[in-house]
């Protein structure tokens, strides 16, 4: 893959083969993240689990203390007073049957998180092999299957963000932009390893963190020095 010049001046900033402490690593993504526009800053976390088994697998959610810096769309399954409890919690679409063709049919996606109640799964679960592989299914894990949308839609509105093991047995996770102070990023950085320190599996034997990197959208990854991923 051919990288630019900002690409290589920033790689070469830094010892690539060096595992930093989570604010040194911070400090070098935002100093190297040289976009026309604010870069998401995102977290990637190699784990020791193998997510073909049911008990070693990683889901969850963790509200981040200074938000994600993106606005969040959210599409609620509810009916009757849910439904209206939605709307006033400030969820941009409410609905249920009738939402099923658009997205299926017409490929409507205007939303990035959907929550429902409980009773609305039945109906939910007819779109799973559209909301899947998009990582839009609501879970109860995550707190998006719940009877209490409003928290749920605060939550989401106040920077809660999911994480989940990939395929490749990765965790990728937002936390911000590089518009954000190294200290809100850090704040964010610590509360995320937080939650994932808590969700390691009881039947993982060995190493639980293999590796964590730091990067911005269009930079370079800064390893992280998995043993201080919580200072």
């Amino acid at each position: 893959m051919k990288r630019g010049k900002n690409y290589k001046e920033a790689l070469a900033s830094f010892d690539k083969s060096n595992q930093y402490d989570p604010a040194e690593a911070l400090s070098i993504v935002k100093k190297n993240a040289k976009a026309k526009f604010d870069e998401t800053v995102e977290v990637h976390i190699r784990t020791g689990c193998d997510g073909r088994h049911a008990d070693q697998q990683i889901r969850g959610a963790v509200v981040l203390p200074h938000g994600t810096g993106k606005t969040v769309r959210v599409l609620v399954f509810a009916k009757g007073p849910k439904a209206d409890e939605a709307q006033a919690a400030g969820a941009e679409f409410v609905g249920g049957e009738e939402l099923i063709p658009k997205i299926q049919n017409d490929g409507w996606f205007d939303f990035d998180v959907v929550v429902a109640t409980p009773d609305m799964m039945g109906v939910v679960g007819r779109l799973g092999k559209v909301l899947g592989p998009k990582g839009l299914m609501p879970n109860p894990k995550a707190g998006t299957v719940t009877m209490d949308v409003t928290k749920a839609i605060e939550d989401i509105k106040a920077g809660k963000i999911e994480y989940r093991l990939d395929k490749a047995n990765i965790v990728h996770v937002p936390i911000g932009k590089v518009s954000f102070s190294e200290e809100d990023l850090t704040d964010n950085f610590q509360t995320l390893m937080g939650a994932i320190s808590k969700a390691r599996p009881s039947a993982l034997k060995g190493t639980y963190l293999k590796s964590i990197t730091v990067t911005s959208t269009m930079g370079p990854g800064v390893k992280v020095n998995p043993l201080r991923a919580g200072e």
